[in-house]
């Protein structure tokens, strides 16, 4: 846990600093600056758009009686690529935009069925009834 903490923390950091630094050096300080405003700007036009749609299933799902696991597990989704959008540097926003895109919340949601079995079948999870 604490080299994962540690990952996140101290690595990324210093890994969105060299690319910014890199693209600043080849494009130019101002336009990487306005790129990375125009990607927040389009992520958050985007988070509240597939925010709104996942919502609308949510109510669906709920008023047709059934519950809305995929679309909860969805909207936490949205909610940590909106979160990757508003910290800056260029592979957060390509990770929260794989997060925001239909698509890539469905290769995502696949990687986490497979992780949640494979933590099921060793026992690492217990699911407990109250």
């Amino acid at each position: 846990m604490l080299a994962r903490l540690f990952v996140v923390f101290a690595v990324v950091p210093v890994l969105e600093l060299y690319v910014l630094i890199k693209v600043g050096k080849l494009i130019g300080a101002w336009e990487t600056v306005a790129i990375l405003l125009a990607v927040s700007f389009a992520g958050a036009w985007l988070v509240r758009h597939q925010g709104f749609a996942i919502l609308s299933r949510i109510q669906g799902e709920l008023a047709a009686g059934r519950l809305p696991a995929a679309e909860l597990l969805d909207g936490f989704l949205v909610l940590v690529g909106g979160v990757l959008l508003l910290t800056p540097g260029f592979l957060t926003d390509f990770l929260g935009l794989a997060f925001l895109i239909p698509a890539g919340r469905f290769v995502l949601k696949q990687y986490l069925r497979r992780w949640l079995e494979q933590r099921l079948a060793r026992g690492a999870v217990i699911i407990r009834r109250y």
